[in-house]
């Protein structure tokens, strides 16, 4: 049977990928901020023991890894940051940012990306020759019109994947700032074809 690790920094439609991929195997939702060089299950599975939602450094054996897929799903990091972490120690804690205590004041104030976002994106992105498996990036931005494209990558049946967004309140003066913090993310992400492996 198919195990399916979906991968996120929150507040990317990660929830909303797991619930579809349900019907066609086993899934876990991982927010571990550097996945590992060769694939590891995650919390207390395998006889690990940490969060249930990182890695917990027991390997998955070479001959399982064939059922695994490993998706990270991503989106502009400035709407996770108002779904997630304005001011949740728990969201900062579940993606193992440096220090839970940051606010969005601090982010705004120090003009940095104290949340550690950029790194990682590019944690789960940078091609590893060293991995032992593959990681499908996934844009958020486009996974509803090529939702069967995703499909196919995956080799499932159709996700039926609707879109429920929440809107959220992005003061003007703080979104300029977090603009030019994540201006070289922003475009990145812009630029990325809709599913790539690293």
């Amino acid at each position: 049977m198919k195990t399916f690790y979906v991968c996120s920094y929150g507040g990317c439609g990660s929830y909303m990928l797991c619930d579809a991929l349900r019907k066609f195997g086993n899934v876990e939702h991982i927010h571990s901020r550097k996945p590992p060089v060769n694939l590891e299950y995650i919390g207390n599975k395998g006889g690990g023991n940490c969060y249930h939602e990182w890695f917990n450094g027991v390997k998955i054996p070479d001959d399982k890894l064939s059922e695994y897929y490993v998706i990270y799903i991503y989106k502009n990091p400035i709407n996770s940051i108002y779904s997630r972490f304005t001011d949740s120690r728990a969201g900062l804690r579940n993606i193992q940012c440096s220090n839970i205590d940051y606010k969005l004041k601090d982010v705004i104030e120090q003009k940095k990306d104290l949340y550690g976002l950029k790194e990682f994106y590019n944690n789960y992105t940078q091609k590893d020759k060293n991995r032992n498996y593959k990681i499908y990036c996934v844009k958020y931005k486009e996974i509803f019109e090529k939702q069967n494209e995703l499909s196919n990558l995956l080799g499932v049946g159709k996700l039926n994947l609707e879109k429920k967004e929440t809107k959220r309140e992005m003061p003007e003066n703080e979104l300029s700032i977090l603009n030019n913090i994540y201006k070289d993310l922003l475009d990145t992400i812009d630029n990325n074809e809709f599913v790539f492996i690293s």
